[in-house]
């Protein structure tokens, strides 16, 4: 099912962008984490495992790494590098630019994408990335928030709540740089109205693109433990689709949506299975845009892909 019909994708912005197909390239840098590294915690997040992207941080370099991504695509001839794995700018700033120099030195790596927490992006680190957007570069800064909800984030040991956020993204947009915001649905204690109350936080405070979630449980991580006591049951398919739907058509149709659900693979996957297949979720929440309306639908707008432009 092709989304770009009801919400404005990521693919379709960078089609626009580029004039042709880009696909982003994960990428491994070796970091760590202030929640993991005993700066905040232990652990992680209580739903936390970062084998659950499939992502082996070995040590490989960056533009082995590259190398190896490209191979599994012969659908693009141009790409994003995405620091996904930890916190992708929890380094000195002299050691963040080798590794991003390291990323961008070949010609058909259009831009950098850093997946980060919003207590981890100093003022030197966004004048970094925004140096390589002045170069021409297209450059996502993403933030995990997660939630909206401080008593929320304490639940799930995040070690950070909405107000480190809000500074992140204050200084992010006075550097000029874009902002991808991360939210989990079905997180404990958090129902339809309270992620709906999220999304809204984050409009409010103002952001280019978003990233949805279901909650995943995963091997190694706390809620797994959880998760075996009765204490975390994750939605149902029906129910993710129908919340993910609604928030799509609350969202004002200039953000760009990077993803509308993820997926692992056993053995590291334990709960809900339905998070196993790629196209699961997709088409459950595409049946619900083509029901009920895409995009903006919910707040008076009308999304509408420039199909000329893409041809």
């Amino acid at each position: 099912m092709d989304l770009t019909r009801h919400l404005h994708t990521f693919g379709y912005y960078l089609k626009r962008r580029f004039g042709e197909t880009v696909h982003k390239l994960s990428l491994a840098g070796d970091f760590t984490c202030p929640n993991r590294d005993g700066t905040l915690g232990r652990g992680g997040c209580t739903f936390c495992n970062v084998r659950s992207f499939g992502r082996d941080p070995a040590a490989l370099s960056i533009s082995e790494q590259l190398a190896r991504e490209k191979e599994k695509t012969d659908r693009a001839r141009r790409y994003l590098a995405y620091f996904q794995a930890y916190t992708s700018t929890y380094a000195e700033t002299e050691l963040l630019r080798r590794l991003y120099d390291e990323a961008l030195a070949g010609a058909d790596v259009a831009g950098l994408c850093v997946g980060t927490r919003p207590d981890c992006v100093p003022d030197a680190t966004l004048a970094l990335l925004a140096e390589y957007q002045d170069q021409g570069s297209e450059v996502w800064l993403e933030l995990g928030l997660q939630i909206a909800h401080d008593q929320t984030q304490a639940l799930i040991r995040r070690g950070h709540g909405l107000a480190e956020y809000r500074d992140a993204v204050r200084r992010a947009h006075g550097h000029g740089l874009k902002v991808c915001t991360h939210l989990i649905a079905g997180l404990p204690s958090e129902d339809a109205a309270a992620v709906h109350a999220s999304l809204a936080t984050v409009l409010d405070i103002g952001v280019e693109g978003l990233k949805l979630h279901p909650l995943m449980v995963v091997r190694g991580s706390r809620m797994a433990a959880q998760y075996r006591r009765g204490e975390v049951m994750p939605w149902s398919l029906d129910d993710y689709a129908e919340v993910a739907a609604s928030l799509i058509r609350h969202t004002p149709t200039q953000v760009v949506y990077h993803r509308v659900s993820a997926t692992a693979q056993a053995p590291t996957l334990i709960a809900p299975d339905w998070c196993a297949p790629r196209w699961t979720a997709l088409q459950a929440i595409g049946r619900l845009l083509t029901r009920d309306g895409g995009q903006g639908s919910a707040l008076g707008q009308s999304w509408r892909p420039d199909t000329e432009r893409l041809a």
